[in-house]
């Protein structure tokens, strides 16, 4: 077995401070595997709350019974420990039949230099040769968010019986709002799945010229339902989005989404929201033109199609992205590449000037050099 290694994890020492810990890792018991970490990627839109204290689990307690919020005692507190859900690394040592020791996996564990996983119940992928392996951190986790997001969106228009991603938007007209790293990657998706047509909504000049840079059309938010309105007519007071894509944490940007849609379209929402919904106005086109809004979250594939659709397959979908357009999304997708030891210094920046950014990633292999 492999010597005791010290494990360094980077988290949230207090409302605005991040910070690292270490903790021991033991030898690799059979059916397990050790990992060392090449990359992890940010994901700002939850870890964000956490930094801010505007996570939910910080103000009260989730109930798994009854899949509800209850106030009281919270369901987490400072210091936060672990953080992230993007990452990949090289197998060091396995004891288990697969991954072996040399492999690239991708996987969700959070931003710590090491992982010891067990092969039978935790996800990974094997990373394909030839890939570049810091595309790997959007394979596991951020991917198959959005990959779930077009399968929410087949199954709203055929139902349990899901043959491909393209059954939600192949030949339709696709409106996402926000151009994060989620409404990019589904905007890519929905393009290679046979949409008809992809506008991208943003109220940011710099992420509006990422996206066209990719080769999709933008257009400032509040300007998105009347260009869809208009752009948009299937028939007499049938006007608007097919289907929209809500990939950012504002009520206003939801409400504009379901202003865009066409009568009884659908939002398929992947955003997560931590204020109030003061914007939103559920007694307008919501009500009158029949909308409906269905929540995606990696959590859950749509119900009936769980045993076709697992997280593997959407995984495989992101993978199939990766290899058409790594180059494009590597360039456009990824905005700062940071040595881990500079990530706290890099996130207090962030929080206290925040400069323009799309995918952060940590550099393990920049801190070890």
């Amino acid at each position: 077995m492999a010597e005791t290694r010290t494990i360094r994890s980077l988290g949230v020492e207090q409302p605005g401070q991040a910070g690292f810990s270490t903790y021991e890792e033991h030898g690799v018991p059979d059916g397990r595997f050790h990992v060392e970490t090449l990359f992890s990627g940010f994901s700002a839109g939850t870890e964000l709350t956490f930094l801010k204290g505007s996570n939910p689990y910080l103000g009260a307690r989730w109930e798994p019974d009854y899949g509800v919020f209850v106030d009281g005692e919270p369901s987490a507190a400072y210091p936060v420990q672990f953080l992230g859900y993007m990452e990949v690394g090289r197998v060091v040592e396995s004891r288990a039949a697969t991954p072996r020791a040399g492999d690239l996996v991708a996987m969700a564990y959070g931003h710590k230099s090491g992982h010891s996983a067990d092969a039978f119940e935790e996800f990974y992928a094997v990373m394909p040769a030839g890939l570049d392996p810091l595309l790997g951190v959007f394979v596991a986790q951020m991917g198959p968010i959005c990959a779930n997001g077009l399968l929410h969106a087949a199954a709203d228009a055929v139902g349990p019986d899901v043959r491909s991603l393209r059954d939600g938007v192949e030949g339709r007209r696709v409106l996402v709002m926000g151009a994060g790293v989620v409404g990019m990657l589904t905007a890519l998706l929905a393009r290679r799945c046979g949409a008809a047509a992809v506008l991208i909504a943003e109220p940011s000049p710099t992420r509006r010229a990422r996206a066209e840079a990719l080769g999709f059309e933008t257009l400032d938010e509040p300007d998105a339902w009347i260009e869809a309105k208009d752009r948009w007519r299937s028939g007499p007071a049938e006007r608007g989005a097919d289907v929209v894509f809500q990939c950012r944490a504002s009520a206003q940007a939801l409400h504009i989404a379901l202003k865009a849609l066409r009568p009884q379209g659908t939002v398929i929402d992947l955003a997560f929201y931590q204020g109030g919904a003061d914007a939103l106005r559920l007694g307008e086109e919501f009500h009158h033109n029949g909308l409906a809004i269905r929540c995606a979250q990696i959590g859950r594939v749509p119900r009936g199609c769980g045993f076709a659709w697992g997280r593997s397959r959407l995984a495989a979908e992101t993978l199939a992205l990766l290899a058409e357009e790594g180059d494009a999304i590597r360039r456009h997708l990824v905005s700062h590449v940071v040595p881990i030891d500079d990530a706290p210094a890099f996130l207090d920046t962030l929080l206290r000037d925040r400069p323009d950014f799309l995918q952060v990633v940590f550099d393990y292999g920049a801190s070890r050099a």
